[in-house]
């Protein structure tokens, strides 16, 4: 889920502003040219060659650089073998708590039952050929990890058909991520978790596997209710969680011993971690979760598992993750991708991807891992870009970027969908059919033509591919030029909503770098007097890689219910709108009436686009019939004493597509 996102990505932005890097900052490495001292209180230490951060302490830890290979062993599960300078990077001057982990057997009524014996024989399969296998996946999100049960959240209890479609779109792998935290039945010493529960999960996964899917399920949510290893501050607190953790996983390995090859395990989904004594705490849960797969019995000790490290990102994962002592299990490694954070969450008015500088940040990211873990399966478990909230073109050309570098590096990946981003369950519909295309052909290493858009971060518009916009009113649509990244494709056809096809020279015309759609073509959905809304969806078919859509738009600007009011605490803010045009709130812009921007006011030095725009979801929000300010923007408000004006802004990001709403305290 997309909870946790790297703190360092965050505070990158922070080099616009100060001269010394912010906490969890880089700080050093090869090519890098920003800030090399960090803020009082933290230092700048040495990860390895091309990587340093901003670690919490007055004394560097000894620098450490950590390389991580394998041996494989005849029945090709890996060992590993860690190489560094130190063998914990001074772990001890980090330590926040006396607490420390603890390997010890943990406390369970439970686990000297007899464990599982399956019959009939499993496939061993090493962690490399399952990784290489299971790609590209997909995450069924918000639905046995919903709290406090399954269709408490957004989507109802999930049906075998769902399978059949995540199968039919190309997906090889389903991630089944669950939440155990309202599902025990007693507390110590056994911690029992209810058995309808388990055989839900179980049967849910007997629905993957039955139509060939590789299949990893974890403990989810738990990571941030009661196993959260950042929340104990004595040994009892901490021995409580670690017995608790492994007395799961001790009945999860049972209930799922006997299932085949196509199913691995994940210790825990994102665990929060901010300091190294967190780090080792967690490398703990990593111990515990494989002795309760072995005291489980039956094939899990053949079984691919998948470890996690703090939150699951980049950094904090080379950082503070350490493998355990002679694993017996074949291992991959895993990690999840929302960066940029600006982009992805649509923070700060980043609606805009695709330069050379995104490109290289994101391959330094995904390489940081791969340079560390050079001869470990990797696994992205999460990446995704909603379509709610990002732009078409930018999205795609960064969705293609990352399955691209990812798959050039040996890493699994498996998109996020929590049954509002991409597949209808109910509809049996891919919302944003696109992105899974490119998705399955970036995996087989098949280049996908994509629409270009605006890159430049200091630009006063933006402009997308994906797009043909005419304003009501205007004058009448001429031929419309849109730049298109071919990636040495060529255009195939173009064909309407209702499967027509466009005539090349009249209807359309193709150059080596752009695709023009003739103004006669046009005049059939786009004239001065039409209403606005969107007109038509284009498909792109191109002699290789994924189809691209365009969606022909007449807008207008869209108009407020209201234009002000006075804050009331507590509750968001639902203001009434009219869309015409595109139905998707691109950015807020949030100023009070001495000129100061009410969140961030050091996004005065970003691009023009961006500067005083604060951040999607947390701040701002929309649906179909509102625009929405958040309680804690209402409350921003009421604190400042000063009347507020939002800009709400929409696609096309070009000067007049804006409405404006002022707040009073």
């Amino acid at each position: 889920m997309k909870t946790d996102i790297s703190i360092a990505v965050l505070l990158a932005l922070a080099r616009w502003v100060s001269a010394q890097q912010a906490p969890w900052g880089q700080c050093g490495g090869s090519g890098w040219t920003g800030p090399t001292t960090c803020v009082a209180g933290w230092q700048c230490v040495k990860a390895h060659e091309w990587y340093s951060q901003c670690l919490e302490g007055t004394s560097p830890p000894s620098p450490t650089t950590l390389r991580m290979t394998t041996t494989t062993t005849t029945t090709s599960r890996p060992t590993a073998a860690i190489t560094s300078s130190t063998a914990r990077a001074s772990s001890s001057a980090q330590s926040t708590t006396s607490a420390r982990p603890s390997s010890s057997a943990p406390s369970s009524a439970s686990a000297s039952a007899a464990p599982s014996a399956c019959p009939g024989t499993f496939a061993d399969v090493s962690a490399a050929d399952f990784v290489k296998a299971m790609s590209p996946g997909w995450n069924l999100g918000n639905t046995l990890d919903a709290i406090p049960n399954e269709g408490s959240w957004n989507n109802p209890p999930v049906v075998e058909r769902t399978f059949d479609d995540v199968k039919a779109a190309g997906f090889k792998s389903v991630r089944i991520p669950v939440t155990y935290t309202d599902h025990f039945t007693s507390a110590a010493p056994n911690y029992t978790v209810d058995a309808a529960w388990l055989q839900r999960v179980s049967d849910v996964v007997d629905m993957a596997t039955a139509r060939g899917l590789y299949v990893l399920t974890n403990v989810h949510h738990d990571s941030w209710t009661w196993a959260d290893v950042t929340k104990p501050t004595t040994d009892a607190e901490l021995k409580v969680l670690n017995d608790k953790f492994y007395n799961l996983w001790l009945q999860i390995g049972r209930k799922l011993a006997c299932k085949s090859s196509l199913v691995a395990l994940e210790s825990i989904n994102e665990p929060p971690a901010t300091t190294a004594e967190h780090g080792a705490r967690l490398n703990t849960l990593n111990e515990l979760f494989l002795r309760a797969l072995a005291d489980s019995g039956g094939h899990n000790t053949r079984r691919v598992v998948n470890l996690a490290g703090g939150s699951m990102d980049a950094v904090k994962k080379t950082q503070w993750f350490r493998p355990p002592a002679a694993i017996r299990n074949p291992w991959a490694l895993q990690y999840h991708v929302y960066s940029p954070y600006d982009f992805v969450i649509s923070a700060w008015g980043k609606t805009v991807w695709g330069s050379d500088a995104d490109k290289a940040a994101m391959a330094t990211e995904l390489g940081i891992v791969r340079g560390n873990f050079s001869d470990v399966p990797l696994v992205i478990g999460e990446f995704d870009a909603s379509p709610l909230n990002t732009e078409p073109a930018g999205r795609w050309k960064w969705t293609d970027h990352l399955v691209r570098t990812a798959t050039a590096l040996n890493t699994a990946v498996v998109v996020w969908d929590n049954g509002i981003d991409h597949l209808d369950r109910d509809a049996r519909v891919w919302r944003d059919p696109t992105s899974v295309g490119i998705i399955n052909n970036a995996v087989r290493g098949v280049r996908n033509s994509l629409p270009d858009s605006t890159v430049d971060a200091a630009a006063t518009t933006q402009d997308s591919s994906a797009y043909v916009f005419n304003r009501v009113g205007g004058a009448p649509a001429g031929d419309q030029t849109l730049p298109w990244l071919f990636n040495g494709n060529t255009l195939a056809r173009i064909t309407t909503d209702a499967g027509a096809a466009l005539a090349a020279g009249a209807d359309y015309a193709v150059s080596a770098s752009a695709v023009t759609l003739k103004a006669a073509f046009l005049a059939r959905y786009l004239t001065p007097t039409a209403a606005p809304g969107g007109k038509a969806n284009l498909t792109l078919t191109f002699s290789a890689g994924a189809a691209s859509q365009v969606q022909i738009v007449q807008w207008d600007v869209p108009t407020l219910a209201s234009t002000g009011s006075k804050a009331v605490a507590g509750a968001d803010l639902n203001i009434p709108i009219t869309f015409k045009g595109v139905s998707m709130l691109a950015t807020v812009k949030a100023v009070s009436s001495d000129g100061v921007y009410l969140f961030d006011d050091w996004t005065q030095w970003l691009g023009p686009l961006q500067q005083g725009r604060i951040t999607y979801s947390a701040q701002w929000n929309y649906d179909g019939a509102n625009v929405i300010l958040t309680a804690a923007t209402v409350q921003a408000v009421i604190a400042s004493g000063k009347p507020t004006t939002f800009t709400f802004e929409f696609y096309p990001r070009v000067p007049g597509n804006s409405v404006t709403y002022t707040l009073s305290p």
